[in-house]
């Protein structure tokens, strides 16, 4: 910005203000007039001043044809800037990384100009008086050459310790990796479903009920209510060999980018909340879900996130069509099937890796089953009535005929569930008095009579004789009904829900009535029926591809 031009006696030093002055001032006090060597003297002093302060004036302001020129700058901030520039290209290439720096041009001509003005202003407005000259910069951008030694090596040491941590971090996630798939050892000849029980409060429970948020209210028994917990802390041992504990890591390997399905009555919905409780406990929150009544509501399905894997329920209480299909209302009076019709639901387990079925709850109902002639998709009513064994042996055969002609054995595993028992009659353990499995606390133990609890063992022969026929797919049979048969403490009894409502004191009160000797706590019972899929599982060799 312009300044604005200073008087001669603003700028002129104090004392020969005063010494130009003082010569006239005196004069004037005297009362005598003015020499002419006075005014000489004053006017050569004054024109002094006047022609140091124009070329102090000149020397701050350039000018050339009226037009203003851009100032010089400075040279001692030029030097500045260049010395920082050169100290972070030099930090940066001691690190050996490339050092990239954006240039600016500017025509030779200006930059001689400019040292010309910082040297000489006044010539070099005068050499350019007629003329505007215009600067225009362009950029470029230098790579400059990477600097070794010194520094370069410290940070070559630097990147090869990282380097060295990298590998080792690898290798040890290798390692964790290849520890999880590792085979479980099940000796062929032992014999996992004859053994017996045994009270280990160390290894037993393999989870708490209250750690697994995935647990419903008809199996929570001790937040139902339930005063004594000694039914978790029994564990099932085999005679001849040891049950593998359960892993869930190593199932949940066994499991990534697969499938796990139940499909059959509310046993096995029992059976897979169990299975989704053993797992869920390594997974971390916030990367583990669970859906309910998907697929048409017929299913429920539990995701391990992190291992792109499944755990999932399918409601299908007699595997093939019935009137009792409907996943949330099904109670209903008579029950009947429609035996040789399986697409229908099994279209929901084509490509599933593993495949849990059971059937047998359902069918206590009445001593004869009710089979439907015609379909229902017809809107048929009418039906025959067929004893209990031989239609469970002919729906076998029509579910063993599908998985034979649907499953590829190469990349789905078959397993069918023994049946669960009932514990409806006390007199069968010695309990005259007891009412159903109410107030029961321990499992049948050293028995030598055989033990007669209901169990309908013809439905239990009927699975034996029809499972053999399969062709090209093995099913695993687990046999888990005669251990299960001890359990009579295991139940939910009045610790549970009826009709989707906790059962009130009242009705907890009156066992006979709303005892629930079907179902059974959690944690409990179908944890061990889990450990058997489990050694199944986890003892089976890797596949090539895996």
């Amino acid at each position: 910005m312009q300044q604005r031009r200073k008087s001669v006696f603003a700028s002129a030093p104090f004392a020969m203000k005063q010494a130009a002055l003082g010569a006239g001032v005196a004069a004037r006090k005297n009362g005598a007039p003015l020499s002419l060597a006075a005014v000489v003297f004053a006017l050569f002093v004054f024109a002094t001043f006047l022609y140091n302060e124009d070329i102090k004036s000149i020397t701050d302001f350039q000018f050339s044809s009226g037009a203003i020129r851009a100032k010089a700058p400075d040279l001692h901030l030029l030097q500045e800037a260049e010395a920082a520039a050169h100290a972070a290209v030099n930090t940066l290439a001691m690190r050996g990384e490339e050092v990239i720096v954006r240039v600016l041009e500017a025509p030779a001509a200006a930059g001689a100009l400019a040292r010309q003005g910082a040297a000489n202003t006044t010539a070099a407005a005068k050499a350019n008086a007629n003329a505007v000259d215009v600067v225009q910069e362009k950029e470029r951008d230098v790579t400059l050459p990477t600097v070794t030694g010194g520094g370069g090596a410290d940070e070559a040491r630097r990147r090869a310790d990282e380097e060295a941590a990298e590998k080792a971090s690898s290798a040890k996630a290798a390692a964790a990796t290849a520890a999880l798939r590792t085979v479980v050892r099940v000796p062929e000849t032992c014999d996992l479903y004859r053994g017996n029980w045994v009270y280990d409060e160390v290894n037993a429970p393999v989870y708490k009920e209250g750690q697994c948020e995935f647990l419903t209210e008809q199996v929570t028994c001790m937040r139902n209510g339930r005063r004594d917990d000694s039914y978790q802390k029994w564990r099932w041992q085999p005679t001849d060999c040891d049950l593998p504990r359960f892993d869930a890591r190593l199932l949940l390997e066994r499991l990534r980018n697969k499938r796990l399905m139940f499909v059959g009555d509310s046993l096995n919905r029992n059976q897979w909340e169990s299975m989704v409780c053993l797992v869920q406990s390594v997974i971390p929150r916030g990367k583990k879900t669970l859906t309910k009544f998907v697929n048409g509501g017929s299913s429920n399905v539990f995701r391990a996130h992190e291992y792109n894997a499944t755990v999932e329920f399918y409601w299908a209480p007699f595997l093939v069509e019935s009137n009792s299909d409907n996943p949330k209302v099904h109670s209903v009076p008579d029950r009947v099937i429609q035996w040789h019709a399986i697409a229908k639901h099994a279209r929901n387990w084509v490509g599933v890796d593993y495949l849990v079925f059971n059937t047998y709850i359902w069918w206590l109902n009445t001593l004869d089953m009710k089979v439907l002639k015609g379909s229902f998709d017809q809107g048929s009513t009418e039906y025959v009535e067929v004893d209990r064994p031989v239609a469970y042996r002919e729906v076998l055969k029509t579910w063993a005929k599908w998985v034979d002609r649907n499953i590829d054995p190469n990349k789905t595993t078959v397993f069918f569930m023994g049946m669960s028992p009932n514990h409806i009659t006390p007199e069968a353990w010695d309990n005259q008095g007891g009412i159903k499995c109410a107030m029961e606390t321990l499992p049948i133990t050293n028995r030598s009579a055989s033990l007669d609890v209901g169990t309908d063992w013809r439905l239990y022969a009927g699975a034996q004789e029809v499972l053999p026929t399969l062709r090209r797919v093995p099913v695993h049979f687990v046999d888990i009904t005669a251990l299960s048969e001890l359990r009579k403490d295991a139940h939910t009894s009045v610790h549970t829900l009826r009709q989707g409502k906790l059962l009130t004191p009242e009705q907890q009160a009156d066992p006979k009535t709303y005892a629930d000797c079907i179902h059974w706590c959690l944690p409990g019972l179908p944890d061990t029926w889990n450990q058997f899929l489990y050694a199944r599982i986890a003892s089976s060799p890797w596949p090539a591809d895996a």
